[in-house]
């Protein structure tokens, strides 16, 4: 399993810090030999792909992904041109991660539709897989997408296409179109019954190759003592499942109900415990969310840092 760190809007930086501040922890992610590092769309927050741009301009090997981009504010062509764009500054290194969103986010903040979201997927998909296979024309007709145009921004990239996936239906399309998932809110008894069956399944019956499982899982270093509050606070800041139908009917499949139940909290030995039973589970790539505990800022950096080197140092082996 490969360890990465997912980050987040970090709201203790100044407005005038937070891109700098995002460069330099994505070099700390690098120096510490984590594998990966993902940058979510947070609403009203810093865009996600032209950031991921200037971190390929400061990182050198690191893969850089998008944990996820909402598909209605783009289209499929326009995300493959920025995609491309993106890829080409980070020297190849970008996953793609993109989503339907939410109801709350799409109809509530963008006035847009959220009528049938697997269905824009699939449709959005066709587009975006025949717009990055390499310069030339694109031409697709289906229900949401009449596209005939020409692109010509990169030869073929390896940059996979991940999709932010939690029923059937988002399952089988990941599967079968791209390159695997990106979970939230999944525990391991959701990801070993519900989603690697499903998403593994519909791979084969398409001939690809097997599919790569992203999990978003919050972590936090701290004395047993602090372990409720660590997950009381990551349900808090991170979670509020209630808002969403579709983490909703996810959790149905698990034990967790919300996502401080699928954090990993506690001392070294607990921890590691925790990210070794996601592995079993089936995550390929974790994508570790640091939940910093303390009551100033200072004590929260310091958390910060020790939950990091910890897990460099899974990653590393020691």
């Amino acid at each position: 399993m490969r360890i990465g760190l997912m980050v987040g809007s970090d709201r203790e930086r100044s407005r005038a810090d937070r891109l700098s501040g995002l460069l330099e922890d994505a070099r700390g992610a690098e120096a510490a030999g984590l594998a990966s590092f993902w940058m979510p769309q947070v609403p009203g927050y810093l865009d996600a792909l032209t950031a991921v741009a200037l971190i390929g301009q400061v990182t050198e090997h690191i893969e850089l992904g998008t944990a996820v981009l909402p598909i209605q504010t783009r289209h499929p062509l326009i995300m493959a041109q920025q995609a491309l764009t993106t890829d080409l500054a980070c020297g190849d290194r970008l996953a793609l991660g993109l989503g339907p969103s939410h109801h709350w986010i799409i109809s509530d903040q963008l006035g847009l539709s959220y009528d049938r979201p697997a269905r824009l997927v699939r449709d959005y998909l066709e587009v975006l897989t025949a717009s990055v296979t390499g310069p030339g024309p694109v031409r697709v007709r289906n229900d949401s997408y009449a596209v005939d145009a020409t692109i010509d921004v990169a030869e073929a990239p390896t940059m996979p296409i991940l999709l932010a996936a939690l029923g059937n239906t988002m399952l089988r399309l990941a599967g079968e179109r791209a390159g695997g998932t990106i979970l939230w809110m999944a525990d391991e008894r959701t990801i070993a019954d519900h989603v690697v069956p499903r998403i593994t399944a519909a791979a084969d019956g398409a001939g690809r190759p097997a599919p790569r499982i992203v999990a978003g899982v919050p972590v936090a270093l701290c004395a047993a003592g602090e372990v409720d509050r660590a997950r009381r606070y990551a349900s808090e800041v991170l979670g509020h499942a209630e808002l969403s139908p579709n983490y909703l009917r996810l959790l149905e499949h698990g034990d967790a109900r919300d996502v401080g139940d699928t954090m990993a909290a506690g001392d070294e030995a607990a921890v590691a415990a925790r990210l070794r039973r996601y592995r079993d589970a089936g995550v390929t790539d974790l994508a570790a969310r640091i939940v910093p505990l303390g009551d100033d800022a200072a004590a929260r950096a310091r958390s910060r840092a020790r939950t990091q080197e910890f897990l460099a140092s899974i990653a590393a082996g020691r």
